[in-house]
């Protein structure tokens, strides 16, 4: 990829609170989406304990140098990106060896997203769960954020307190994106609505991502679902995000209504007449 100035480069930290959310499957489904929108974007796995960014987008088998070398200035920056086979506006920048956890510094990340930042139009920071060390160094570099939760209280909750230390940093614009919506669950109050979230978190809505088991056979081929233009409604969802990101108005789903749809649709298939 060549070395280009992006003085407007856009930082967002993915982060979440709560682990087993989603938020690295958004990471990299965003990267894709945004790089097939001709967007020259880079994912940072920041997650130095247990990087699985590399796995998600199938690149873990091309790591040859990683954030560590570049740091120690063992290689240059160039070496350590990892092109995406099929996507070539998409790089990724491989976490370290968990050992980086006892001596990297927020200074460190600065240095790194700065480094980034030169040559890319968006900097996705792939950020570990909780409120430790790990999330302080990834959000010292960070211009912008997105959350990402669940429809449950305890996810809810962890989003809440990362929003306060984001809005203590200065990071803004924060915005919320609604993971594995259920409408039937929601329709029968079994999971939070998303007016309920909204009004917890008081964030702005980025998008809803509907529960959709493709997500699951997508991560395990290491095959995001925006890379192929899958009509699945999660990767709809992510394409959606992306678009949103980049200032199109794009209406969210409404959980109701795709409820609905679906019901409607059976119903068409169960009196179609067969001839």
């Amino acid at each position: 990829m060549d070395a280009v100035t992006s003085a407007a480069a856009r930082i967002i930290l993915i982060c979440s609170g709560k682990g087993g959310v989603g938020k690295t499957t958004l990471t990299a489904n965003l990267g894709i989406a945004l790089a097939k929108l001709g967007e020259r974007t880079v994912v940072l796995d920041a997650d130095f304990g247990l990087r699985n960014l590399d796995l998600l987008l199938g690149l873990e088998n091309r790591i040859v140098y990683t954030a560590q070398e570049v740091l120690a200035e063992t290689c240059r920056l160039d070496q350590a990106l990892v092109k995406h086979k099929q996507e070539p506006n998409l790089a990724l920048l491989p976490a370290g060896n968990p050992r980086m956890l006892e001596w990297l510094t927020p200074d460190d990340m600065k240095k790194i997203v700065a480094m980034l930042a030169e040559r890319f139009d968006y900097v996705l920071i792939d950020c570990p769960a909780g409120i430790e060390d790990g999330f302080k160094n990834a959000a010292a570099a960070a211009k912008e954020a997105i959350v990402i939760t669940t429809p449950e209280v305890s996810a809810v909750r962890d989003a809440d307190r990362v929003i306060g230390l984001l809005n203590t940093r200065g990071v803004a614009p924060v915005q919320l994106v609604l993971n594995r919506v259920r409408p039937k669950m929601m329709a029968n109050q079994e999971m939070l609505a998303v007016d309920d979230v909204t009004d917890i978190l008081a964030l702005p809505l980025l998008g809803l991502v509907l529960e959709d088991e493709q997500v699951i056979v997508s991560t395990n081929r290491g095959e995001p679902l925006t890379l192929n233009g899958t009509a699945s409604p999660a990767a709809r969802a992510y394409q959606n995000v992306a678009r949103r990101l980049r200032g199109e108005n794009v209406p969210l789903i409404d959980p109701s209504k795709e409820r609905q749809g679906l019901r409607a649709q059976l119903k068409r298939m169960l009196t179609k007449k067969i001839f």
